[in-house]
């Protein structure tokens, strides 16, 4: 059996892990707060103590962390997975990060003969139980291949885009976007229910027509039912669009409307919607 460790164990990671173990891998997992990763026990995880102890002996380390910051903590800090690996091994970054973190997580590895994979993720909670991610992939081909089990056991379709730091600026760029349909969407709903309409008809022509995307009609029908279960957090996304709008600036390109979707997400996080869903960013509006 292959050996596989899985750090970070929120929305995402439970499910990506949870296929890992389903498709009959060893596999070790860690989470900050152990109680998350109780239910992976209960499927024949081992829970480790630290990412050291979950990466010790692992041929394959994916991690789905919240960002930069906890990244390098996980990967390089005290007791962190990346000392703790053997030269070959093949690290696996899944989290949305910024590309400049990505690089040099990258040049850390390689410095210590471990193969790095950056494989961000499009798709949120379903896609991952479900197995049915796709991965957006950066690195070399001999770090993709060692990792394919892995990938194959937690998604359904991959996509190679480049050197590391190619699938950050991609996944950056959707979740950007994401964010300001998010956005919008809350607005025109809002607009909507405060002039009286029949909300569900009004809904209907956003969805149906040229604005209708996945996003629009599912997270639009989140926003109607008050169906605030978390598929993607509120204060990831804000997360997500300030470093996208960072990396538009390190690009030239200085974006207003990364910020100003983003005061909508930190509006709704100092709110008390900071453990719900994207969705639950029109309820400050429906207050107001």
């Amino acid at each position: 059996m292959m050996k596989t460790a899985f750090l970070g164990l929120g929305i995402m990671g439970a499910g990506m892990a949870a296929r890992l173990i389903g498709a009959g891998l060893e596999v070790a997992v860690w989470n900050r707060s152990v109680e998350k990763a109780e239910p992976l026990r209960a499927l024949g995880g081992h829970v480790a103590a630290s990412p050291a102890e979950a990466a010790r002996g692992a041929q394959i380390v994916v991690s789905m962390l919240a960002d930069d910051t906890v990244s390098r903590q996980v990967w390089t800090g005290p007791e962190g997975a990346l000392p703790a690996m053997a030269p070959g091994a093949v690290a696996v970054e899944s989290s949305t990060l910024t590309g400049p973190w990505v690089r040099e997580l990258a040049g850390l590895a390689s410095a210590r003969g471990v193969e790095f994979l950056e494989a961000p993720v499009t798709g949120s909670r379903d896609q991952a139980v479900q197995g049915t991610l796709r991965f957006l992939l950066g690195g070399e081909a001999s770090a993709i291949a060692a990792a394919r089990p892995a990938l194959e056991a937690m998604g359904s379709a991959s996509v190679y885009l480049g050197p590391a730091g190619s699938a950050a600026t991609v996944k950056l760029a959707n979740n950007f976007l994401c964010g300001l349909q998010a956005a919008g969407l809350a607005e025109a709903l809002a607009l909507f229910e405060k002039s009286g309409l029949d909300v569900e008809q009004a809904f209907s022509i956003l969805a149906e027509g040229a604005p209708g995307s996945p996003l629009v009609r599912a997270v639009g029908r989140r926003m109607l039912d008050r169906a605030y279960t978390p598929h993607f957090l509120v204060p990831l996304m804000a997360k997500d669009l300030a470093y996208a709008r960072a990396a538009l600036g390190d690009a030239g390109i200085s974006s207003a409307v990364a910020e100003a979707a983003r005061q909508r997400f930190i509006a709704a996080d100092e709110a008390g919607e900071g453990q719900h869903d994207i969705a639950a960013i029109i309820e400050p509006l429906r207050k107001r």
